[in-house]
């Protein structure tokens, strides 16, 4: 019987201003974290993703960082609400030498203590990656990556050495990750219908506890 194709991040949407991308091969992992280390002083925004001798490099958009901003702080003030002790590291880098894998999350979390990875990695998708990025997750054994893309959150569970599609999480069964994602909007649009970030959040973080 045939494998079925391994799940991947499969944006559609086109690639914003502000936004770019550039891919090189051939890369040793000496090379890679020597680079990433150099990086790593808080100012230069670029987003790494290595995997098997190939990196991308990504500079995200302003819409990027407002969406991935907002997921977290509906997903943050509903744990708080729910008294869930969820710990979050934002863009860490996670790296893992042995298997050739290393990169940034847009956000993440773990319930209770956070361990070498997180549990649960959030990736807001809008421009076309150049890496298979759940592979990357994969190798570093992250056990559950939320994919925002067209206005939808969509649940990869990790299931041996691949991911399978769910329709909630298993990590946070309590959560409607389907209305959070009615609440994700860019700016621009939040703008458009009168709602700044706080208010919008506020307002998200009602409807989602009262559920």
């Amino acid at each position: 019987m045939a494998q079925p194709e391994p799940a991947r991040i499969s944006p559609l949407h086109r690639t914003l201003e502000g936004e770019r991308r550039f891919i090189m091969h051939g890369v040793p992992w000496a090379t890679y974290a020597l680079l990433r280390d150099s990086l790593d002083d808080g100012h230069s925004g670029l987003r790494l993703t290595y995997l098997e001798g190939s990196l991308e490099l990504m500079s995200p958009s302003g819409d990027h960082e407002d969406l991935k901003t907002l997921i977290a702080r509906l997903l943050e003030a509903w744990a708080e609400e729910r008294d869930v002790e969820l710990n979050g590291r934002g863009s860490q880098t996670f790296r893992r030498e042995a298997k050739l894998r290393g990169l940034e999350p847009d956000e993440c979390y773990s319930i209770g203590t956070f361990a070498d990875v997180p549990e649960i990695a959030i990736e807001v998708v809008i421009s076309r990656g150049l890496l298979d990025k759940l592979a990357v997750y994969a190798g570093l054994g992250v056990a559950e990556v939320w994919v925002w893309q067209e206005s939808a959150l969509t649940v990869w569970k990790l299931a041996g050495d691949r991911y399978r599609r769910r329709t909630r999480s298993g990590l946070l069964p309590g959560l409607d990750l389907e209305h959070l994602a009615g609440f994700v909007r860019p700016r621009v649009q939040q703008n458009e219908h009168g709602q700044g970030l706080p208010r919008l959040a506020a307002r998200a973080t009602q409807a989602l506890t009262d559920r």
